[in-house]
C-alpha cells in the first residue's frame, strides 16, 4: 500500500456543503422571521462569502470576523435591521445539524480501513465536530484537525504542522491529502510537500496552474490509487 494516512477535507468532499447550507440558511431566517430570505437572498450571500472565505486562505481575515462579517455585509446590502452577530450564531447552530454524506464516502472510510485515516478542515471546531460526530463516520477518523482549534487555516503550512504533530507522522511520502478545493487542500497538500488527490466530480476546469498528483471524479476511485504504485 502506497499510502498509509489519507487527510480529507469535510466540505463537499466527505459531506455536502450546497445541501448544508441552504438548509441552514433557511432556518436561520426563518427564526429571524423572514420564511423567504434564504431563497431571496442565497445568492448574494454565496458571493459575499466566497470573497471573504478567499480572503480567509489568504490570511486576509480570521474566521471570527468572516462569520460576522459576511451577514453584516449581506445586510447593508439588502437593507436588512437585523443583528449580524446573532444571526451567525443562529446559523452555525443550525449548519452543525446539517448532515448530508456524499455518495460513496461510507464504501470509502470503510474499505480504507488499513489506513490511518483523519480530517484536515477549515471551520468552525463545534460545527465540523458536529457534523462529522452526528454522521455514519463519527468512529471513522483518529482525529479531526479543524482550523479555528489549530490557529490556521489550509492552504497555511502551519495547520499541517499541527496535524502532522498531533498524528505523529514524520514520514511526508506516506500521507495523502483528498480534498475538492485546488486552493485550499491541493495548494496546502503542495506547499506541505505532499502528495495530493483532487476530488473534481463536476470536472471543473483547472485554469489555476495547481498541479495535483491525482484526480479523481468519484470518491471510490480513491481505493486505486492508495493501493496501486504511483504513475
Amino acid at each position: 500500500m502506497k499510502y498509509e494516512i489519507i487527510l480529507f477535507d469535510v466540505d463537499d468532499t466527505l459531506l455536502d456543503f450546497g445541501i448544508s447550507e441552504k438548509n441552514a440558511l433557511h432556518e436561520a431566517f426563518l427564526e429571524f422571521g423572514l420564511p423567504t430570505g434564504a431563497e431571496d437572498y442565497a445568492g448574494c450571500y454565496q458571493e459575499i462569502s466566497k470573497v471573504l472565505w478567499r480572503d480567509l486562505e489568504r490570511g486576509h481575515i480570521d474566521l471570527t470576523i468572516l462569520g460576522v462579517e459576511r451577514f453584516k455585509r449581506l445586510f447593508l446590502k439588502h437593507g436588512l435591521d437585523m443583528d449580524a452577530d446573532a444571526f451567525s450564531r443562529a446559523y452555525l447552530g443550525h449548519l452543525g445539524k446539517e448532515i448530508h454524506l456524499l455518495p460513496g464516502a461510507i464504501e470509502v472510510c470503510e474499505k480504507l480501513g488499513g489506513c490511518r485515516l483523519a480530517i484536515i478542515t477549515n471551520g468552525y471546531t463545534a460545527v465540523q465536530t458536529a457534523r462529522i460526530g452526528g454522521s455514519a463516520l463519527c468512529n471513522t477518523f483518529e482525529t479531526l484537525i479543524v482550523s479555528q482549534e489549530a490557529g490556521f487555516q489550509k492552504p497555511d503550512r502551519g495547520i499541517f504542522d499541527y496535524a502532522f504533530s498531533k498524528l505523529k507522522i514524520t514520514d511526508k511520502s506516506k500521507a495523502l491529502i483528498v480534498g475538492d478545493s485546488l486552493t485550499s487542500d491541493i495548494q496546502g497538500g503542495l506547499n506541505y510537500g505532499l502528495d495530493t488527490c483532487w476530488y473534481n466530480p463536476h470536472q471543473k476546469d483547472n485554469d489555476l496552474g495547481i498541479k495535483p498528483t491525482y484526480e479523481i471524479r468519484t470518491l471510490t476511485d480513491l481505493l486505486e490509487i492508495v493501493g496501486s504504485k504511483q504513475v
